[in-house]
């Protein structure tokens, strides 16, 4: 069974935000308007964070961590959020009440609350991800979808998923290749290898969430540039 992670090396991460926007399209995340983005409801399945000091800036991308000890499913009442098999944090919408435990328990606040019918389901959206209703909670899920599918073309043709075949759509876009994604059980991957870096670190690890995706801390020669 395959468990699923990311590694984002922030060495080479620019900030320029293809993730962010190649995210939004491929998941069908709302713009929410003006208005309510002063009420700070912005929703934003992956977003570049910045860290800024008197010598220069830097760019941490952060999408739903997929935690293994997630704390946000063991507050929902109503079992809308799960961890599945593979290690992905799902999200079921039609359960979902709005009670948004999930979103105070998280302690990346990677989850959003859908406020109102942002948008309507019109041509240009990806037919594959559903466009989620007023009042229920929404996040990074992988692209789940990509894998669903990759799937399916893989057993009607009778084989193997092979590496590389699915690929969250971050990591697809990143053109400074700073977002590796795989099979972290799979201890020949590029993902696998690149977690066992010395350079490898989770954010919040005292937590005991024990984040998927892992983050490659800068160069000494990066800090300095």
């Amino acid at each position: 069974m395959a468990l699923w992670g990311m590694v984002i090396d922030l060495d080479r991460c620019t900030g320029c935000q293809a993730c962010v926007m190649a995210c939004k399209a491929e998941n069908n995340v709302p713009a929410v308007g003006a208005k309510e983005a002063t009420r700070g409801r912005i929703i934003s399945w992956m977003q570049v964070l910045t860290e800024e000091s008197e010598e220069r800036t830097r760019f941490l991308p952060r999408p739903c961590l997929q935690c293994d000890d997630p704390p946000c499913i063991k507050v929902c009442p109503v079992y809308a959020t799960y961890r599945n098999p593979e290690g992905i944090v799902a999200q079921i919408y039609a359960r979902c009440i709005g009670c948004r435990f999930c979103m105070a328990a998280c302690p990346y606040t990677a989850k959003y609350f859908n406020w109102l019918r942002y948008q309507r389901e019109a041509p240009g959206q990806n037919p594959d991800v559903s466009v989620r209703p007023k009042g229920v909670v929404e996040k990074c899920t992988f692209c789940h979808h990509r894998l669903q599918k990759a799937r399916e073309r893989a057993r009607a043709e009778r084989r193997d998923l092979a590496p590389g075949e699915y690929v969250p759509a971050c990591a697809e876009t990143c053109p400074s290749r700073a977002i590796a994604f795989g099979d972290l059980s799979d201890h020949g991957s590029e993902v696998a290898r690149l977690a066992r870096s010395p350079r490898a670190f989770r954010l919040g690890e005292e937590l005991g969430t024990k984040p998927k995706v892992i983050y490659l801390s800068e160069t000494e020669a990066h800090r300095r540039a």
